[in-house]
């Protein structure tokens, strides 16, 4: 298996995203080769620092690098050289099994939709993030920022695809799946998560459990949880701000630690023709090897062609 990384991508580039894949070429060592794409001079330099030289880890040489604050159509469009656009490139001709960066995530965005493109059938690609539950387990949000307003049918979709994603690769048999609202009572909520109600309702796909509320995020109501990316951004913005509050307080505890980003590494762009993660802009090399392990996880599932499945059908 082959996963390429964005050595360019993030506020602490190439020296994080270089040490991280030395982390995690160790830790998936005899099950995954790792391609750093960007400046191989740059790169080069890093690998000697630590006096890395095992095969697990080889080099992609780009002249470009799109940073964090450019458009990223422009961006695509003009630096064709770039560690992104090779990326997407070379999942696109499957000579990559997953593609991750902490760069410019409009870019990612983009450059997924118009690369690999969306899955036949599927209407909007999203991002999914992660909610540690207090029973030990995890669950996934989706949309969390690729689609701020959402029709009910994108977000039944949104219901469909978190299912999948939760039962290959969270590995949780029959997730349950739940609507984020402002009541749990059915008739709750504004038009379009009350229309989707009833179409996620009716779609025999899924394990549909009705609408959840905002404490709901933490306990074991649903295992998926659908909202729009607007409501999700919200959500998981301020799930990570508990992190940051306590650590600044200098209190500790194991449940608000799988808050921290840099424990799941990324957000897996679902919906697409290829597995792709977008991780944290200020990812260190903890997050960064995180992040690789989710995108290997990702394409040991096979969960990109089960989506294709599920809409070709």
């Amino acid at each position: 298996m082959k996963i390429a990384l964005d050595a360019m991508g993030g506020d602490f580039a190439p020296g994080a995203t270089v040490e991280g894949a030395i982390l995690a070429a160790e830790k998936l060592a005899g099950k995954a080769e790792i391609l750093l794409i960007g400046d191989e001079g740059l790169i080069k330099a890093e690998l000697q620092k630590h006096g890395y030289t095992s095969p697990r880890i080889s080099v992609i040489h780009t002249t470009q690098v799109i940073a964090m604050g450019e458009h990223p159509t422009k961006a695509l469009t003009q630096k064709p050289d770039s560690s992104i656009a090779k990326g997407y490139a070379l999942l696109k001709a499957r000579e990559v099994d997953a593609f991750a960066s902490a760069g410019n995530t409009g870019a990612m965005l983009v450059g997924a939709l118009f690369s690999v493109k969306a899955v036949e059938g599927f209407l909007r690609p999203c991002i999914a993030s992660f909610a540690p539950k207090l029973n030990g387990g995890i669950g996934v949000i989706v949309d969390v920022g690729a689609n701020a307003d959402c029709k009910p049918e994108v977000l039944e979709q949104f219901g469909e695809i978190g299912s999948i994603y939760a039962e290959e690769v969270l590995k949780i048999p029959n997730p349950k799946v739940g609507l984020m609202s402002l009541g749990e009572e059915e008739g709750k909520g504004n038009m379009a998560t009350q229309a989707a109600h009833q179409l996620l309702k009716a779609n025999t796909s899924i394990n549909f459990v009705g609408n959840i509320e905002g404490r709901d995020l933490f306990n074991d109501k649903a295992d998926v949880i659908v909202c729009d990316g607007y409501t999700g951004n919200v959500i998981l913005k301020m799930a990570e701000s508990f992190y940051d509050i306590l650590k600044e307080k200098n209190i500790s505890d194991s449940f608000i630690d799988r808050l921290d980003y840099e424990a799941v590494g990324g957000t897996p762009i679902l919906g697409i023709n290829g597995n792709a993660i977008i991780g944290h802009g200020a990812s260190s090399p903890g997050a960064i090897c995180n992040m690789v392990q989710q995108a290997y996880q990702m394409a040991t599932s096979d969960v990109s062609e089960k989506f294709k499945k599920t809409y070709s059908a």
